[in-house]
């Protein structure tokens, strides 16, 4: 009941307003079939949006993966003061995204007394002394990175809860075998956690495609159309940024166009990594 209430209800609630020329703050609505649709086909600004939403999934992704098996692979090494390091690349994630919008844009990606730009001119490198990493040719890719900063420590602690259930005579047979660590990892981790890492995929993708807080915060009252994702742009055309738009109509069909992407993401996802048994 309560999946029906807060979720198949608006749904279908949504897909019907998408189908109206819509304000959002009065009676009338104008029906006008598929035109918000149409109209999202020969958007440049969605398509800008769209591509964002798309890099900020797959790139940012893989970088919180890679980086997140590289440092469950680190800690599972023996590596003296495990929990103290566990902690400290989980703790930007339990950090408001506000407060890391300020941090990163305020301290350290400042182009006059910012954190990188003071360090590259002590280390001497003209060039990125004075790179402005907060112009709007670089700032996705700035954001980009504090994304991946700031995800990386909780999918690290969903991997090394997965791992710590293998049982370790696995990888002593492996060892005793001759197996090295390449082999042990793809031919006994990766399958034992594929589990894990399906679950952890779907969620990434959940929240990837509707990312919004820490992306608005980043650009300020007015962000600018390179840091635009679907959620953002979403937001811009149903309420403005200082002057109201109102395309409610609009916005919805942006909207569940952007709730299509996660369908479709989710069920890529459980099919490339389809459930397998293993016994041990």
């Amino acid at each position: 009941m309560l999946y029906l209430t807060f979720f198949v209800y608006p749904t279908i609630e949504a897909l019907r307003i998408s189908f109206y020329k819509w304000s959002g703050f009065s009676k009338e609505m104008e029906f006008i079939g598929l035109h918000n649709f149409v109209r999202l086909l020969r958007d440049t600004s969605f398509h800008a949006a769209l591509k964002n939403t798309m890099l900020l999934l797959l790139v940012g992704g893989a970088g919180i993966f890679v980086l997140a098996f590289l440092f469950s692979f680190l800690l599972n090494s023996g590596i003296r003061g495990k929990k103290i390091y566990r902690s400290i690349i989980f703790f930007p994630y339990i950090v408001a995204p506000v407060v890391h919008a300020i941090y990163w844009g305020l301290l350290v990606y400042s182009p006059r007394k910012g954190i990188l730009n003071s360090l590259f001119g002590l280390l001497n490198i003209k060039a990125l002394e004075e790179f402005a990493f907060v112009a709007h040719d670089h700032i996705f890719g700035s954001v980009l990175f504090v994304v991946i900063w700031i995800n990386v420590g909780f999918y690290l602690i969903i991997l090394l809860a997965g791992m710590d259930r293998i049982p370790g005579h696995l990888y002593e047979a492996a060892r005793l075998e001759g197996a090295n660590e390449g082999y042990i990892f793809f031919k006994i981790t990766l399958p034992l956690v594929r589990e894990v890492l399906t679950i952890l995929l779907v969620f990434w993708g959940f929240n990837a495609i509707r990312m919004f807080d820490l992306l608005y915060a980043f650009g300020g009252l007015l962000p600018p159309r390179e840091i635009w994702t679907n959620a953002i742009y979403l937001y811009i055309v149903g309420f403005g940024k200082r002057d109201p738009i109102f395309q409610l109509g609009y916005a919805t069909a942006i909207g569940f166009v952007t709730l299509i992407l996660i369908i479709i993401f989710t069920v890529l996802i459980r099919r490339l990594l389809r459930r397998e048994i293993y016994e041990y």
